[in-house]
């Protein structure tokens, strides 16, 4: 039996084994497109653009400075959601280093201290990175969420899950410095943010 042959039909819930199998072939057939499960529907994961790209470099240089000890992985399959089983690639993933050798194509999210997302101006942004992300993110324990917002050209830091949301969320303009709380535990400069945000505006 095919990949095709075990879709599931119209109105039919689709299984995470389903899933990732469709997942799976897409990582082999398609380039750059990434398949994600969240909140019972399966989406596709946006080809980051060049800023994206640099954005999620600067933050690895940015942890490694302040956390040598910690890891800020790219593309890091991460299983979420504990109801629905959700299955997720964080633009990056905070973990020790070394933490994710033992792991397979999708990994437990326990160990992980934040999961950052870049928006990627499409569509489904702000249901999927302001809304269902967070939520899933925080049912599944992880302890902060960094979300850096290049619609609104602002940053929003999500802390203290509990009974499947975050309870502290701080959000504040490109250019100011904010809090990462523990596990994560530095003062973020977001100044480079708001220079390239005004570059992109000058140039457009």
């Amino acid at each position: 039996m095919t990949a095709l042959d075990d879709r599931p039909q119209a109105g039919e819930q689709m299984l995470t084994e389903q899933f990732e199998v469709l997942a799976e072939l897409a990582i082999r057939e398609a380039e750059g497109v990434r398949l994600e499960f969240i909140s019972g529907k399966m989406g596709v994961k946006a080809v980051p653009d060049g800023l994206h790209s640099e954005i999620i470099m600067w933050l690895q240089q940015v942890c490694m400075q302040h956390r040598p000890q910690l890891g800020l992985y790219g593309d890091r399959g991460l299983k979420i959601e504990t109801y629905r089983k959700g299955r997720a690639r964080p633009d990056g993933t905070l973990a020790p280093s070394g933490h994710f050798v033992q792991a397979g194509g999708w990994a437990e999210p326990d160990g992980v201290l934040m999961a950052v997302e870049v928006t990627s101006h499409n569509h489904d942004t702000d249901k999927r990175d302001r809304v269902e992300r967070p939520r899933a993110y925080a049912e599944s324990g992880i302890p902060v969420y960094l979300l850096i917002d290049r619609d609104a050209d602002e940053v929003t830091v999500c802390s203290e899950p509990a009974e499947g949301t975050y309870q502290e969320r701080h959000t504040a303009a490109f250019g100011r410095s904010v809090e990462l709380p523990a596990p994560v535990g530095f003062l973020l400069d977001t100044e480079p943010l708001r220079a390239w945000s005004a570059a992109r505006k000058n140039a457009g």
